[in-house]
């Protein structure tokens, strides 16, 4: 069986079509859309983009027919030339098309680019290409439904594997029971009376033949009620539900003390957004926990996290107690995956760095499958980075990352989560 797809995608052109261009020219595309991304804001990244390839980049051999041989022409209207001239060939743009021509009296040859746009999923798909969530070793994508068979009664249909006997016969007793049940009570006092009337000294003739004849159509009545009927069959019933399958959940831990200023604030919004989006592709059904912190941590929904304002000092080990209680108190590590994204400047309490150095070591990092820790600082790393540098020489779940600027918030997250080696 061919199926063929007569879609069209926007002014009447074929969707196969499309997926075979977008199939040919995939290196010249994803070069496209890295230069795109460039000129955009990280917020924007969920949408479609408008891009453009150099002609050149398309371009393929043909096969063509020449004339052959020697010939000649005659041309009307030609003033100029004499027969046996050679004549120039001409320069584009003379009425030929192809995007080749040229401008004012520059004797440069231009070339206009091939542009066209990019649906929001097919962007997507080029900017995530390369990239991957590390150590998806429990489980498939949560969007993958599981179920799995339960019984749910019974049906009056199915096939004959599905038969349950005792059910069926149960039933079939009880019909003949409310069927019967009158004719064969009727049956036991006619037999009572008939024995009783033979057992008098002078019996009624005539009593007894009545007697015998009722038992007779009683015994017919009662043989006739079949043994079981296909109204008495009963098959097992059994249904498919959802089975619960291991999930993902997302820890977005932000420092929000006062020597993370707006800038940097944006910044590691920015760095989440992008994460967020990357889950989203990644995972259908995810769970996304925020939590702020400064002196305290606190968890908060989507909004406060992102436009709350706070001041004060930091103590980064707040927000570590948090995340390993609330991991405790609601995500089972057998049933969940749990990565953990961190955003800071690297400021913190020496004492405290020490211990954030030791409830990642032996506390957090065994329960979750990846943790990525960014600094956003312009300066010298800081102790808390100091600290985190001998974690990451000795987990291999956890990586670190600077960013001085918003510049380099898609570089780094692309080095956090790229594909591993196999």
């Amino acid at each position: 069986m061919h199926l063929i797809d007569r879609r069209v995608q926007g002014k009447n052109k074929s969707a196969p079509n499309r997926e075979r261009f977008l199939r040919r020219y995939k290196a010249q595309i994803k070069e496209a859309v890295a230069k795109a991304v460039k000129g955009r804001s990280i917020t924007d990244i969920e949408n479609g983009e408008k891009i453009s390839i150099p002609v050149k980049d398309i371009s393929e051999p043909t096969f063509g027919h020449s004339r052959g041989g020697v010939w000649e022409g005659v041309y009307p209207g030609n003033d100029q030339y004499q027969k046996g001239d050679q004549i120039a060939r001409p320069k584009g743009g003379a009425g030929g098309g192809g995007g080749k021509g040229q401008g004012g009296n520059s004797e440069d040859v231009t070339e206009d680019d091939f542009a066209f746009q990019l649906s929001r999923e097919e962007f997507m798909n080029y900017f995530f290409e390369d990239l991957e969530l590390p150590n998806m070793v429990k489980t498939q994508l949560s969007a993958t439904q599981d179920f799995r068979t339960q019984r749910a009664g019974y049906k009056t249909t199915g096939t004959a594997s599905s038969l349950h006997v005792i059910r069926s016969l149960r039933g079939a007793l009880g019909r003949r029971i409310a069927i019967g049940g009158k004719s064969k009570h009727r049956l036991e006092h006619a037999e009572a009376e008939l024995a009783a009337e033979l057992a008098s000294p002078s019996p009624d003739h005539r009593r007894v033949g009545g007697l015998r004849e009722e038992i007779h159509h009683l015994k017919i009545r009662l043989a006739a009620i079949p043994f079981l009927d296909p109204f008495d069959l009963r098959f097992s019933n059994r249904i498919r539900v959802p089975k619960p399958a291991t999930q993902c959940v997302m820890f977005c831990l932000l420092d929000v003390s006062g020597s993370m200023d707006e800038q940097k604030k944006d910044t590691a919004k920015r760095f989440f957004i992008l994460l967020y989006l990357f889950l989203t592709r990644m995972y259908e059904k995810i769970e996304v926990v925020f939590i702020r912190h400064h002196t305290t941590a606190l968890e908060v929904d989507e909004h406060a996290f992102f436009h709350s304002r706070e001041s004060g000092g930091t103590i980064v080990s707040s927000a570590l107690n948090l995340l390993l209680k609330v991991i405790q108190e609601r995500y089972a590590t057998s049933d969940w995956n749990i990565y953990v994204a961190q955003a800071s400047d690297g400021d913190n309490w020496d004492n405290d760095s020490v211990q954030c150095r030791e409830l990642l070591s032996k506390a957090i990092l065994p329960l979750v499958q990846y943790y990525a820790y960014v600094e956003i600082t312009e300066g010298d790393p800081q102790n808390l980075w100091l600290e985190y540098e001998q974690v990451a020489q000795a987990k291999e779940n956890f990586a670190m990352q600077k960013i001085e600027s918003p510049a380099d918030i898609y570089p780094v997250f692309r080095e956090l989560f790229k594909k591993q080696p196999v």
